[in-house]
């Protein structure tokens, strides 16, 4: 009687469950890593959150999007950022960078976004004298044109702007005209609107605010923490900002 040839077991395809969820959770990672600045930081908190294990999951591989997850969470896919909206301030971000490029350089001007919107931060002692808000007008016009300019692009003509002056926590000289820094603060962004309404903006586009010394990005403990903190911020509002 013939010994009968054995047949050798077929390989295993358990490990293809787990190369795909790998797969697809890098794909999801590698499509959030593009062009950041069109996600609102909310709804990528809720796309996290669907990628991210359940306790009860953990030896599955990982939690994979399913059909439903993100309206589960109170999203769907009409409710993630415009490309429009992204690619305006994009756009408007590699502009300023390019036409600021000798007042960043200088120090004069810098460029950064956080929740509100891309903001162009003015360093007031560049512009202003200490304890006034009078504009030094000869140092200053050539970068007051070129904001004039940018904020005068007809890609921005849907959008909102605000100036928000800002001080350190020095209280103002008994001689000063101003009561407060809140005056002086508040004093300095109107002036700034002047002189861009002047060279061309829409003022209707614009609205002002003083913070006095409430809202510093440094120490007021050092001399240059202060001076970062002396300061005007014009931003270019996101949507639900007013």
């Amino acid at each position: 009687m013939g010994r009968k040839s054995k047949q050798p077991e077929k390989p295993s395809t358990a490990w293809q469950g787990t190369y795909g969820d790998m797969i697809t959770l890098m794909l999801c990672f590698f499509v959030m890593l593009y062009n950041p600045s069109e996600i609102d930081v909310t709804q990528l908190a809720t796309i996290t959150q669907s990628l991210q294990m359940r306790e009860t999951e953990t030896t599955a591989g990982g939690l994979s999007l399913a059909t439903g997850r993100l309206a589960d969470l109170g999203n769907n896919i009409n409710a993630l950022p415009a490309m429009e909206k992204g690619r305006s301030l994009a756009n408007a971000r590699k502009k300023a960078v390019s036409l600021f490029a000798p007042d960043i350089k200088s120090n004069r001007i810098t460029i950064t976004s956080d929740e509100r919107g891309l903001v162009i931060t003015l360093a007031s002692d560049s512009f202003f004298a200490e304890g006034s808000a009078e504009i030094n007008i000869d140092e200053t016009r050539d970068t007051l044109l070129r904001l004039s300019e940018f904020f005068s692009d007809p890609e921005l003509k849907a959008r909102r702007f605000r100036i928000e002056g800002h001080t350190d926590s020095t209280p103002v000289p008994a001689s000063s005209p101003y009561p407060s820094n809140w005056e002086l603060s508040a004093s300095r962004a109107m002036n700034v609107l002047h002189y861009l309404a002047d060279f061309g903006v829409n003022e209707q586009q614009f609205s002002i605010a003083g913070y006095a010394d409430t809202r510093p990005m440094f120490s007021d403990n050092t001399p240059e923490g202060r001076a970062y903190n002396r300061r005007v911020d014009i931003i270019i509002l996101d949507e639900g900002h007013f």
